[in-house]
């Protein structure tokens, strides 16, 4: 029974054939926990993974096609949010953090990202130098996504393999790209999706590598490389991914915003693991407990931030671990239920015949190509923002249609107002607001909002 391998061109066969077993990550961990990896190989064809979170390093390639008398854009912004120009006449990549000019942080690349996909209009605005060959100085027009020749999503860093918990040992509430930290370890936030996370499934990258037919956005996309920040030696492996804008859905794919960080966009990612032998099983057994990552204190201002404790997955989605001798309430800042329902929807899509795997053409590196800067600045630089005024005599209301149940909202509020179920379901019970005005800005998707 042990050796067993199976090929990608076997299990494509299968699933042609309606005769593959697909399952879930955390489906599969129960069975290797049941059986052992070695007889799970014969039993399992595919685990499907899904992770939903906060990628800044995400951004669209876009084609607006020439317009009539032809131009040059050497500048583009869209709704205001301007792009990066200087490779072609009319091509333009939007990055998700660019801010935009009107609206400061609160609107930026993510958010045009996601008015595009779901059909709304786009203000097109660009400036050109003039030239023979292309003589429009100026351009000023409404645009929609299926308008563009091309919009290409081309994100040079997601789905980290795990993410260093965020804490704050200062006097003070601190707001990070990990969220608001609240002061005296009053809370700690962390990322990604443990056990349902794609490279945690596959850490060695026997099945990972270019050319990966993956999940991205609600469609089919790629995996065209490593990621930057790439270091697998730390356990901080990250892909590249590529996929048609056009086909993505804003199910698995919302601007946000972070509180005195800026715009960033939530990509929906989903990796289907080939089970070809024993190793790739017994990688896809993992388990959230077997999942370990460190807690940081952000309050310190370096790159060198001091651990505070080693935690589990486990222990972070329980809601509660123990730092310095104290209890501290947790928060996930991606959407573990979105993560799971990736991951149900692709084994779906692959047990209706869907969705093919592709056999990799390269696999990822095992070497880092992460490294500091060598440049040191210095630190008299550094100015620290003054602390917000508080707000009082608000009453508090949470959006259906907006919220993702990430449940990042719940730790913040002393009252008990939001709370989260075993089904990772985010419910409210407004009656129990005092109006103290902890939870207006914690929300990424803006959907917590108060009145007067």
């Amino acid at each position: 029974m042990k050796n067993h391998e199976k090929s990608v061109e076997e299990i494509n066969q299968k699933i042609e054939d309606g005769c593959a077993r697909v399952v879930t990550a955390s489906e599969m961990t129960q069975i290797v926990a049941e059986m052992g990896a070695d007889d799970a190989v014969h039993e399992v064809d595919v685990v499907t993974t899904g992770t939903f979170g906060a990628m800044c390093s995400s951004g669209v390639w876009m084609n607006f096609g020439h317009s009539e008398p032809p131009m040059k854009m050497s500048r583009v912004w869209l709704n205001d949010v301007e792009a990066y120009t200087s490779v072609a006449a009319v091509d333009a990549y939007l990055g998700a953090t660019q801010v935009s000019k009107t609206r400061g942080i609160e609107y930026g690349g993510g958010h045009v990202i996601e008015d595009l996909v779901r059909g709304n209009p786009v203000h097109l605005q660009a400036e050109g130098a003039g030239t023979d060959c292309y003589p429009l100085r100026t351009l000023s027009v409404e645009i929609r996504l299926e308008e563009t020749n091309q919009a290409i999503m081309s994100n040079p860093r997601n789905c980290y393999e795990r993410y260093a918990v965020a804490t704050n040992s200062s006097g003070r509430s601190i707001n990070t790209y990990m969220g608001k930290l609240l002061p005296e370890l009053g809370n700690a936030t962390y990322s990604g999706a443990g056990e349902f996370s794609p490279i945690i499934n596959d850490p060695k990258f026997r099945t990972i590598g270019i050319g990966t037919r993956i999940f991205l956005g609600g469609a089919e996309g790629y995996i065209v490389g490593s990621g930057t920040q790439h270091d697998p030696r730390s356990g901080f492996s990250t892909l590249m991914v590529q996929g048609d804008l056009k086909r993505m859905s804003p199910e698995f794919l919302r601007g946000a915003t972070l509180t005195d960080y800026g715009p960033t966009l939530y990509v929906g990612v989903g990796v289907p693991i080939p089970i070809i032998n024993a190793d790739v099983a017994r990688s896809t057994g993992v388990s959230d407990g077997d999942i370990l990552t460190s807690v940081l204190d952000y309050s310190v201002q370096s790159r060198d931030r001091p651990t505070l404790a080693r935690v589990s997955y486990e222990e972070l989605k329980s809601g509660t671990i123990e730092v310095n001798g104290k209890d501290v309430r947790t928060s996930s800042l991606s959407s573990l239920k979105v993560a799971e329902r990736i991951a149900t929807h692709l084994r779906d899509l692959i047990m209706h015949k869907k969705f093919l795997l592709t056999q990799a053409v390269e696999y990822l590196s095992l070497e880092n190509t992460a490294f500091p800067m060598r440049a040191r600045i210095q630190r008299g630089n550094t100015t620290m923002r003054p602390k917000r005024a508080s707000v009082s005599e608000y009453y508090v209301r949470r959006d259906e249609t907006s919220c993702i149940h990430c449940g990042l909202c719940v730790p913040y509020c002393p009252a008990g107002v939001f709370s989260q179920d075993e089904t990772l379901t985010v419910t409210d019970e407004p009656r129990n607001c005092t109006e103290c005005g902890a939870c207006i800005d914690i929300c990424p998707q803006r959907a917590i909002t108060v009145r007067g």
